[in-house]
């Protein structure tokens, strides 16, 4: 993280607005779970009527992703996605500050055999979790269970990102910053420690291939098959489900991936690509639809959004 910012520093003007935003966060998330399913879901209808450019958004991946769908399914799946996101807004008080005792009762796993069954065999493994709207719960759930490793990036405001990051480590977990070199992933996951990745966003030109998501070429990261075959690593595909009505998180851990890494990029992104749509067909309305993830176009195709 770097050098940690003085309290004093903390306590400027400059941040009281973000002192009173995180004080109502965490009052919010002492709510009963139904309680706040209602109002976090009120705030996500809010963000859908009032956020025009990132409703805009939404449509655009939704349409092209699931053109099955008509016009008003496709309203449809988009306000349901504002909802779940609205919720897991307030959700994050509970992931940044709730205790073991309570994220034990409100997140339960499914699967887990595929987790235990690698590390009991001595495997490393690193667990892919694509950006689903309870990703940030099930990080810190599972690092209640023992050593995990993940990928930080910096949000701007300094008091947030103090506040993350203490929250991410209170249970032992190890975070590494995006920034640092790639031998910093190699290394931890070769030290057995399980590492929580997310390799799922528009990946740029540098270093990714452009392989289909939901039929549409999408830039996207080679790193996570590098890793794994740098380390003989298992891929576990780790997807965090919000479930309904105010019922808490529930972890999804899949077989891992067979014949992962295959030793070509586009092959491995392809495959990679695949099993994140697959989890994405089991709860649409959750993947992070207001992220551009088609911004990126290969050579000659027009804009995207």
């Amino acid at each position: 993280m770097g050098k940690r910012p003085r309290l004093s520093v903390l306590l400027r003007p400059r941040y009281w607005a973000a002192w009173l935003g995180l004080g109502l966060l965490r009052a919010l998330g002492c709510l009963p779970l139904p309680l706040i399913a209602a109002v976090g879901g009120g705030i996500g209808l809010l963000l859908y009527a009032l956020h025009a450019p990132r409703r805009r958004v939404v449509y655009r991946n939704l349409e092209h992703c699931f053109p099955e769908l008509t016009p008003r399914q496709i309203r449809r799946l988009a306000r349901r996605h504002f909802r779940a996101f609205g919720q897991t807004l307030i959700d994050v008080a509970i992931a940044w500050w709730a205790g073991p005792r309570r994220l034990r009762r409100i997140v339960r796993f499914r699967n887990r055999r595929y987790y235990d069954e690698a590390q009991r065999a001595g495997r490393n493994v690193i667990l892919l979790a694509p950006h689903f709207v309870g990703l940030e719960m099930g990080g810190v759930r599972l690092s209640l269970e023992g050593p995990l490793v993940s990928v930080f990036r910096h949000p701007v405001n300094v008091l947030v990102r103090a506040l993350m990051w203490r929250a991410r480590v209170r249970f032992g977990a190890r975070l590494i910053e995006h920034n640092q070199p790639f031998t910093s992933l190699v290394r931890a996951v070769k030290s057995g420690v399980p590492l929580y990745y997310l390799p799922d966003q528009d990946a740029g030109h540098r270093h990714s291939v452009f392989a289909p998501f939901f039929r549409i070429p999408a830039a996207t990261f080679t790193a996570l098959a590098r890793l794994a075959r740098m380390t003989d690593a298992v891929v576990i595909p780790c997807v965090t489900y919000q479930r309904s009505w105010g019922r808490g998180y529930e972890i999804v851990l899949g077989a891992p991936l067979a014949g992962f890494p295959a030793g070509d990029p586009l092959v491995d992104a392809t495959q990679m690509n695949a099993e994140i749509e697959r989890a994405v067909r089991v709860h649409p309305e959750q993947y992070f639809w207001l992220h551009k993830r088609f911004k990126t176009r290969p050579p000659g195709e027009p804009k995207f959004y």
